[in-house]
């Protein structure tokens, strides 16, 4: 890195020297992107911000990047204090850099702790080592941050319905013009069309969830190359900071740029784990609702900043075309169909249903749990213990039929919006089965049941492995399972060619 670089400023060309690092330095790394300068020194990355003004920043003045700055490292500290640890002047003259020292700073820089790049969760998918769990971890920090984000102020522009269809127009705008053969044109139109009719049909939706408090200040980039694993626990870095409009947006917004990344990365199973993961903590399942019109926008960015690309360096344009492609994917997704489980605890069903949800290869089924869904109604945590005993507490008849009434309310809204549904629950009792068969039929969803089976000896080992380690939503004991074989309702002859069972011990 010592050469001279004529297309590098004086400033970042001194910066590759080692030695102007106050700590002990062997060599210098630079990254850039199209806003900034990233000078990887030893433990530490300093990034310095273009002099740039565009469309959606402003970096022009030194005034600018300080305050841009001092925002980058506010903000990434909500959620990564340990990697983002200061803003740092940069002083003397762009030949003769220091970091520290007399007079003003000629720059600025946000100091972050490296952290090994293989870690970041592109990397990770791209090598087939991504998993659920790391995704489930994941689930867990994003529901938490969101739930401790500040709230946009109801006169604020922030998630009204002209702030979220401006830059979707936007994109069509430039997609466009840059895309002008006529096949693409024809695509595109289509896409913008879908678009328009479903801002139109979910315009007082957007507007209900603004009131409810839905619109936060969220990461905004949150795609898999801002996501990294240290000590195998899924981080968020490198958030927006330098425009509020692309932060300030729609929790279901940000859930939907992961999902488009991991289909972009050809992961449907864990773009689907990764949706449902994030719903069943928030129970905020109004997001379905409007995750695709959402993913689809995320989708459209990524196939303009493709086509810039192109139009810029060159190239072949196969990425932006995949990202259209995947948009078109998105716009027609496959017949719905509603799946309940049947059977005892610890038969197996979680297990099977978590196979059938990962193993959707267009990414739209979501599964409930009434274990989840019944503690969510009395306001508990879906680990958190009840003390309830056999017919008592959240276990009461009353609370049975306020439960399966909530896993009815919610398969039905999310069926209507076009996601398929597994209902993870033991459905003993035949009404039940009626009740949610009655509802695919009223709905043109394909119904099934999955009933997985287990020995008496197997259902015992189970409940009292999983209570032993205390982890899930289920506080079934040998004392239910006694009083579930008593209560168990068979199924019906005609019940019988729309279930699959599993082998015993297999779930």
């Amino acid at each position: 890195m010592g050469f001279m670089n004529p297309n590098l400023p004086p400033l970042i060309q001194a910066l590759l020297e080692p030695q102007r690092y106050p700590a002990a330095v062997q060599r210098v790394e630079l990254v850039q992107t199209h806003i900034s300068w990233v000078l990887l020194a030893g433990d530490f990355a300093y990034k310095i911000k273009k002099p740039l003004k565009l469309p959606f920043l402003d970096f022009s003045t030194l005034a600018q990047r300080r305050i841009f700055c001092l925002d980058e490292l506010r903000l990434n500290s909500r959620f990564a204090p340990d990697i983002y640890l200061d803003v740092v002047g940069i002083f003397n003259t762009p030949d003769d850099p220091q970091f520290g020292g007399p007079g003003a700073p000629i720059e600025y820089a946000v100091k972050m702790r490296r952290f090994d790049e293989a870690g970041r969760l592109d990397r990770v998918c791209a090598r087939g080592a991504l998993q659920p769990s790391h995704l489930s971890d994941l689930a867990d920090t994003l529901v938490a941050f969101h739930g401790a984000a500040a709230i946009a102020p109801l006169a604020s522009r922030f998630g009204s319905p002209a702030q979220v269809l401006a830059p979707v127009r936007d994109n069509f705008h430039d997609l466009l013009r840059l895309l002008p053969e006529a096949e693409m044109q024809t695509r595109l139109a289509a896409l913008q069309t879908w678009s328009e009719a479903q801002f139109k049909q979910l315009k007082p939706l957007m507007q209900a969830r603004k009131q409810a408090g839905r619109v936060r200040e969220c990461h905004g980039d949150l795609h898999l190359a801002n996501l990294v694993l240290i000590d195998q626990r899924a981080r968020m870095f490198d958030c927006i900071e330098f425009n509020e409009d692309l932060r300030w947006i729609d929790v279901a917004s940000e859930i939907a740029f992961t999902y488009v990344d991991l289909l972009a990365h050809g992961q449907p199973g864990l773009a689907d784990w990764w949706v449902d993961e994030v719903l069943s903590r928030s129970g905020d399942y109004e997001a379905a609702l409007v995750l695709r019109f959402y993913a689809v926008y995320r989708a459209m960015v990524r196939a303009k900043v493709a086509a810039i690309r192109v139009s810029q360096a060159g190239g072949d344009g196969s990425e932006a075309l995949a990202y259209i492609a995947l948009a078109e994917r998105l716009v027609a997704p496959p017949p719905v169909r509603l799946v309940i489980t049947h059977g005892l605890s610890g038969c197996g069903k979680s297990v099977v249903s978590s196979q059938l949800l990962q193993s959707d290869p267009h990414a739209s089924t979501l599964r409930l749990r009434s274990d989840v869904e019944r503690k969510r109604l009395f306001g508990l945590a879906s680990t958190a213990r009840s003390g309830s005993t056999t017919n008592t507490g959240i276990y009461a008849p009353d609370a049975h039929a306020s439960t399966y009434g909530r896993l009815h309310e919610l398969a039905a809204l999310l069926l209507r919006a076009g996601w398929s549904v597994i209902v993870d629950a033991t459905f003993l009792k035949r009404a039940d089965r009626d009740a949610f068969r009655a509802l695919a039929r009223d709905a043109g969803a394909v119904f099934a049941i999955l009933a997985p089976q287990a020995t008496p000896a197997q259902l015992r080992e189970r409940i009292l492995a999983r209570n032993a380690l205390g982890r899930d939503a289920s506080e079934a004991t040998l004392e239910v399972l006694a009083q579930q074989m008593r209560a168990i309702e068979p199924l019906g002859a005609e019940e019988v060619p729309m279930t699959t069972r599993t082998p015993r011990g297999k779930p």
